[in-house]
């Protein structure tokens, strides 16, 4: 346990200091619109990866749902704001969203995740275009397929990475917790798992719902950054969006999400001068990569501040 929060602190103290440096390029004019815009999208995308990296690296369940579940965080979000345009309304919005995205995963992920393999990839992908059908036909609610326009503003980059923060140390801790090595088992051998006593749908389900609940607030920081949004936005190419950057960063890997969300942020900032063929750049770039990683950039590995420390314990004796 103390090992534990002294771990927590160290990563707490690395978090400091790049908010610390984010501030000062932000503050000195060196952070130019595109730049800012371009962080807060890699934020909200290390949010979404993270969340479904514990559902398909960490539980070991291959899901293509997480779109629809970032969508009920969007809409639920935006109304809410739209109705009481605060930052008490935006976080209300924010909370409700995750409530009801964890509901939704909670009765959909009971059934559904007794299947397994492509099945379950095909039934959550259903799911997601159920939610996406529902948000274009309740027109009273979500204005249809025209979508919600003029939600008022109130993420901005720094928002964005205390939440990116709070996440990943959530997450780890999971992982790293009595729960965490119970769904690792679940992962690498279901049959071994059950035989020891470990309740598998119980573990598939809470993973299921953590990730669909990060989803969730993602969506909502989304709806209040871009001011407007639309069904369109959560279709199945943006689920596919969120399984790239965990594939690529590596399966299972928490540190391997947050490196290909930036990279990946980064190389998409850069390819958007090449106008029409920066999809054509982007996906091709992606095929050499995979080629020759196709683990992804670092497999199932972690950055360990426990194994730097256990090294230089080792040094200074």
């Amino acid at each position: 346990m103390k090992e534990r929060l002294k771990i927590n602190g160290i990563w707490l103290a690395i978090m400091v200091v790049i908010f610390a440096m984010l501030a000062i390029t932000y503050s000195t004019g060196l952070m130019s619109p595109v730049v800012e815009t371009t962080l807060v999208m890699i934020g909200i995308n290390i949010i979404l990866a993270a969340g479904l990296n514990l559902v398909i690296g960490i539980s070991g369940q291959f899901s293509l749902g997480h779109a629809g579940f970032m969508a009920i965080g969007a809409y639920t979000t935006a109304i809410m704001t739209i109705k009481i345009p605060s930052i008490v309304g935006f976080l209300i919005g924010l909370v409700l969203g995750c409530i009801l995205s964890g509901i939704v995963a909670l009765l959909v992920g009971i059934p559904t995740l007794r299947l397994s393999g492509d099945y379950l990839a095909i039934a959550t992908l259903g799911v997601s275009e159920i939610i996406r059908s529902l948000i274009m036909n309740m027109d009273q609610i979500t204005n249809g397929p025209a979508g919600l326009f003029g939600i008022p503003p109130f993420v901005t980059w720094s928002m964005v990475y205390l939440f990116v923060c709070i996440t990943l140390i959530l997450m780890t801790n999971y992982i790293h917790s009595a729960a965490g090595r119970a769904t690792l088992s679940v992962r690498e051998n279901l049959i071994a798992a059950e035989s020891m006593g470990v309740n598998v749908t119980k573990y598939k389900v809470v993973a299921f719902v953590i990730g669909a609940m990060t989803a969730a607030v993602a969506g909502g920081m989304y709806s209040s950054y871009v001011q407007t949004i639309v069904p369109g936005n959560f279709d199945f190419m943006k689920s596919i969006d969120i399984l790239i950057i965990v594939v690529f960063g590596g399966v299972g890997s928490m540190t391997g999400t947050v490196v290909a969300a930036v990279l990946l942020g980064v190389l998409n900032m850069y390819l958007q001068d090449f106008g029409a063929i920066r999809m054509i750049i982007y996906a091709f770039a992606l095929v050499i990569i995979m080629i020759f990683k196709p683990s992804g950039l670092l497999g199932t590995k972690e950055f360990s501040v426990k194994k730097l420390l256990s090294k230089g314990g080792k040094q200074h004796v």
